[in-house]
């Protein structure tokens, strides 16, 4: 679905889109699915394509994930997304992989983006670490995962992407910090329970306040833990306009990225420019 708002700048977009997944506890079996789905969006254009949080792994337990860490540049999940892009020549973020931290029962939960010719170009450990003690639902991120502490904007033929992960959307300060980006990205796995209630309001408000593109894939339908994620994935244009959106199973969400059309409305609405306190 495009936008009304950005037909007059057709001729500028760029494909990009978001990936879907309901991943299991099987890194081989969630490996072959994010391949059909990368096939899938390159066949359609995409120029950039983005994988969900944990999209390689959805253990029973939360230690599970620590079992398959990998070291940076090494191992069998980096070495599929350096084979992905380069095959299908796409700017590729990889969601995120468990990578080796400085604890042994900890992992770095860490969004990968690759170029065209498969050469990983940035790395983003996640900030926020998700915790929810609400009913029966119990979640403490920080028992399995090391915090990075460094804001990650790369460089691209397609613009600048600011790379965040899953519950770092309610932390409106870390967007701030990249300064003026042209699009940001938000691999995820929002809980059922707090994707109803919050995940689209808080995707387009980051797009709103930032007059920029949001690319927001996500983990979407139940998991052999018996976690339970939203899904939803969508794609949000500077406007706040959801440009694509799909609400559970596997599959892909598309739109055309145009930095004309996001430059026309920073122009129209200075918003940036009015900013008086700066970001901590």
């Amino acid at each position: 679905m495009t936008s009304k708002k950005s037909t007059k700048y057709a001729n500028n977009i760029v494909k990009v889109a978001g990936i879907q997944m309901a991943s299991s506890p099987s890194v081989s079996a969630n490996l072959i699915e994010a391949e059909r789905l990368i096939k899938l969006a390159a066949e359609e254009g995409a120029k950039i394509v983005v994988l969900p949080e944990y999209f390689c792994i959805m253990g029973i337990h939360d230690t599970d994930k620590v079992r398959v860490r990998e070291k940076e540049g090494d191992g069998p999940i980096q070495h599929f997304l350096s084979k992905m892009a380069k095959k299908h020549k796409i700017l590729l973020i990889g969601g995120t992989v468990p990578l080796v931290s400085s604890a042994s029962n900890k992992v770095r939960n860490s969004c990968l983006v690759y170029d065209e010719k498969g050469k990983q170009i940035a790395r983003y450990d996640k900030i926020h670490l998700f915790g929810l003690d609400l009913a029966t639902e119990h979640y403490h991120e920080e028992n399995t995962i090391e915090p990075g502490d460094e804001v990650i904007v790369v460089e691209t033929p397609y613009g600048k992407i600011g790379l965040s992960t899953c519950y770092d959307l309610r932390f409106p300060e870390l967007y701030r910090a990249m300064g003026e980006v042209d699009m940001i990205v938000v691999p995820s796995a929002f809980t059922e329970t707090t994707g109803k209630a919050h995940w689209e309001t808080l995707i387009r408000a980051r797009a709103i306040e930032n007059l920029c593109y949001v690319i927001a894939p996500a983990q979407g339908g139940y998991h052999l833990s018996g976690r339970e994620t939203h899904g939803n994935s969508m794609i949000v244009d500077p406007w706040g306009v959801i440009l694509d959106r799909l609400p559970r199973g596997s599959g892909i969400v598309m739109a055309g990225v145009n930095t004309l059309y996001e430059a026309s409305l920073r122009k129209s609405l200075p918003a940036l420019k009015h900013k008086t306190i700066r970001a901590i």
